[in-house]
C-alpha cells in the first residue's frame, strides 16, 4: 500500500477556522507531528498533504488546509487554496473549535453538500466544553454525522476514524473473490447444500448462489449435491474435485466424507473473507477456546428475520457454544442495525454471514470490536470450532489458520 499513487488514494480534507485544531487533529489521526501546531492563528498557510494507511480504509491522503476565516490579501489567497481542496476532497472533515458552529462552518458544510461530498463534523476541544444540544440537533436534522473529540488530549480519535470509514465511498472497499482465487479454468467444485426447514422454498440462499456464480465466472464447473449424496458422488468421480464447499450446519459430516487430499471449507467461511477482515474473524474464532461458564457472548444478526424453531443464531450456536465452554453462557442477540456502541461487557462476538450488508458495514463492526479489544468471529467459523473441524475448514487459507491458532493463544 505504501506504493499506492496519490491519484488512487482516498483524499480526506480537513477544514475549519484558524486555530480550530485542524493540524492537531491530523497529527493525532496519523500519530506523527506532520503539521506545525501553534496557538497562533494562521499557522497553516498552504495545504499540507500526508499519505497514510488508515485502517480499515487503506491508503489515503490527509490534506490540512488554511483557516477558512483567514483575512487580508494573503488570507484571501489562502482561503482560495482551501476552496480548491474542497473541490477535490473525497471526504470532508469540518472541525469546529471553541467558537462553536457558526457561519464559516455552515458555509463549509453547504459547499461539501452541494458537491455531494461525504462529510463528518468534528467538534474539537471537547476538554474545554461540549457542543450544545441545539448545534447537534441542527446537524442531525441534515443527516450529517458528528463526533466529539479532543485532539490535544487524544480522546475520540478512534471515533473520527470510524466515522471516516462509514462515509467512505463503497468503491474504496474492494470485495475479494469468494472462490475464484482458489480455483482455475476447468476445475470442478462440489457444493454441498442441505435442504431442511431453514432452506428457502424453491431456491438457494444468497451465499450459495454467489459462490456458484463466482465458480462460473472463473470458467470452472460447479456440482451441487445434498450432504447425503456427497460420499457416493465423490466415489463415482474419475477425478477428485478441486474444492468442496458446504453449509456450516453439515460441516462435521462433510469433513468426514471428504478425503483429506481434497480441500474443503464452508460457505460461511468464504463469506467471512468476502464481507470482512478474514484474519480478524479467524483470530476471533480462536478466542472461543478461552470461553468459560458465565462469560457473555453477543450474537449479531445483520438482518431482522422471523426466528425458526431451531434457529441457527438464536438456538443452535448458543447451544454449541455452551457445550464447548462446558457450562452456561450469558448470550445476547441483537438484530439489524442494533449493534451496541459499548462492547466491553462481552468476551466474544459472533456475527452472521452478513449477506444482507455491505463489506464496509461489516468492517466497521469489526473495527469497533477490535478497538475495544473484543474478539469477533462469524457463524461459520464458530460452528466449525464447536464441531472440532475448524483447522480442516481453514486448510485452504494458511494465513487464516495461523491467525486462528494465535487467537487461541490470546496473541
Amino acid at each position: 500500500m505504501q506504493d499506492t499513487p496519490k491519484g488512487l488514494r482516498l483524499h480526506i480534507g480537513l477544514f475549519g477556522r484558524r486555530n480550530s485544531g485542524k493540524s492537531t487533529l491530523m497529527n493525532a489521526l496519523i500519530g506523527q507531528p506532520v503539521s506545525i501546531v501553534s496557538p497562533e492563528p494562521g499557522t497553516t498557510t498552504d495545504p499540507v498533504e500526508k499519505t497514510f494507511e488508515l485502517s480499515p480504509i487503506g491508503p489515503v491522503v490527509f490534506i490540512d488546509t488554511a483557516g477558512f476565516d483567514d483575512v487580508g490579501a494573503l488570507g484571501t489567497l489562502r482561503v482560495q487554496r482551501t476552496r480548491d481542496v474542497l473541490e477535490r476532497a473525497d471526504i470532508g472533515v469540518v472541525i469546529v473549535g471553541s467558537e462553536g458552529l457558526g457561519s464559516f462552518e455552515h458555509e463549509l458544510i453547504d459547499a461539501l453538500c452541494e458537491a455531494e461530498t461525504p462529510l463528518v463534523v468534528a467538534f474539537n476541544k471537547a476538554d474545554l466544553g461540549a457542543p450544545s444540544a441545539e448545534q447537534l440537533a441542527t446537524l442531525q436534522s441534515r443527516d450529517i454525522e458528528t463526533v466529539v473529540v479532543s485532539a490535544t488530549q487524544g480522546t475520540g480519535i478512534d471515533r473520527v476514524k470510524e466515522a471516516l470509514f462509514r462515509q467512505a465511498p463503497e468503491t474504496c472497499v474492494d470485495e475479494p473473490r469468494l472462490v475464484g482465487d482458489l480455483i482455475g479454468p476447468g476445475d470442478l467444485v462440489v457444493l454441498v447444500v442441505p435442504i431442511d426447514l431453514g432452506a428457502p422454498k424453491g431456491r438457494l440462499i444468497l451465499p450459495q448462489v454467489q459462490t456458484l456464480r463466482d465458480i462460473l465466472d472463473s470458467d470452472a464447473a460447479g456440482l451441487v449435491v445434498k450432504e447425503r449424496e456427497l460420499a457416493t458422488t465423490l466415489a463415482r468421480m474419475p477425478e477428485a474435485p478441486k474444492l468442496v464447499v458446504c453449509d456450516s450446519q453439515v460441516v462435521l459430516k462433510v469433513a468426514a466424507d471428504t478425503p483429506s487430499a481434497i480441500r474443503m471449507t464452508t460457505f460461511s467461511i468464504l463469506m467471512a473473507r468476502f464481507k470482512g477482515d478474514f484474519l480478524g474473524f479467524a483470530a476471533g474464532a480462536g478466542a472461543i477456546s478461552r470461553l468459560r461458564p458465565s462469560h457473555r457472548v453477543l450474537i449479531a444478526e445483520a438482518c431482522a428475520h422471523h426466528p425458526l424453531a431451531d434457529d441457527i443464531g438464536r438456538v443452535k450456536i448458543p447451544r454449541w457454544l455452551r457445550q464447548y465452554a462446558g457450562g452456561s453462557l450469558e448470550i445476547d442477540v441483537r438484530a439489524g442495525n442494533d449493534f451496541p456502541e459499548d462492547l466491553s461487557p462481552y468476551q466474544l462476538i459472533v456475527q452472521c454471514g452478513g449477506c444482507s450488508v455491505t463489506r464496509k458495514q461489516m468492517l466497521v463492526r469489526q473495527y469497533r470490536a477490535a478497538r475495544q479489544k473484543v474478539p469477533m468471529t462469524n457463524y461459520g467459523m464458530a460452528i466449525s470450532v464447536s464441531q472440532g473441524v475448524i483447522e480442516r475448514a481453514l486448510e485452504c487459507f494458511p494465513a487464516a489458520l495461523d491467525a486462528y491458532r494465535r487467537g487461541m493463544a490470546g496473541d
